[in-house]
């Protein structure tokens, strides 16, 4: 599902020229709703919430696709705050499933990590599943970000929680899929674009 792609325009003018920005590393469940819904665009990674809403404000992209709420556990926060207070025009909206995978560096098992690192509302969405496994939740920016933290430390105690997508962007090996403690897990994205006068 293509989302926000005006009918008769290409997608060189469609929203800004083809930039889309999102809060996150590539890999990451934002970057992934970007390359599904919005293929034509440019996905520009943003560190923070506020980073791509800003960027969106000064013209530097032309749109932006920002998680605004979890079937699992309600407001995706800071970013519908944000979004709320940004005055900018909701284009449209897409709940997209969320499948949360475990994964390590090679020669990682379930027996050798002892931590789980990802972005605050991914942990948020598996803390059953991350206490059956006896693994700590450790808190990240974001949960790609976790991923490429967990590569680039190549210890096989560390594990993040992130898209599978991620494992292949960052050459992890996947030690337990679908970890989301709610079997219909989805989040809500928006898409914004400036308001016209």
């Amino acid at each position: 599902m293509d989302v926000g792609k005006p009918a008769g325009e290409d997608a060189e003018t469609a929203l800004g020229g083809g930039r889309c920005a999102y809060q996150g590393a590539p890999g990451a469940f934002s970057h992934e709703a970007c390359m599904a819904l919005r293929p034509w665009d440019e996905a520009v990674a943003y560190d923070s919430f506020e980073a791509a809403l800003a960027a969106l404000k000064s013209g530097e992209v032309g749109c932006a696709l920002i998680p605004v709420e979890n079937s699992a556990i309600g407001r995706v926060e800071p970013a519908a705050t944000l979004v709320e207070a940004a005055d900018l025009n909701i284009v449209s909206e897409v709940w997209r499933p969320i499948r949360l995978a475990l994964m390590a560096p090679a020669g990682a098992s379930l027996r050798t990590v002892r931590t789980a690192e990802s972005h605050p509302i991914a942990l948020r969405q598996c803390p059953a599943s991350l206490a059956a496994l006896g693994l700590t939740p450790v808190e990240a920016f974001d949960t790609a970000g976790a991923a490429r933290a967990v590569a680039e430390a190549g210890d096989v105690t560390r594990a993040a929680v992130a898209p599978v997508g991620a494992a292949e962007v960052y050459d992890l090996s996947i030690l337990r899929n679908d970890i989301q403690d709610s079997e219909n897990n989805r989040t809500r994205f928006v898409l914004l674009s400036p308001r016209t006068a």
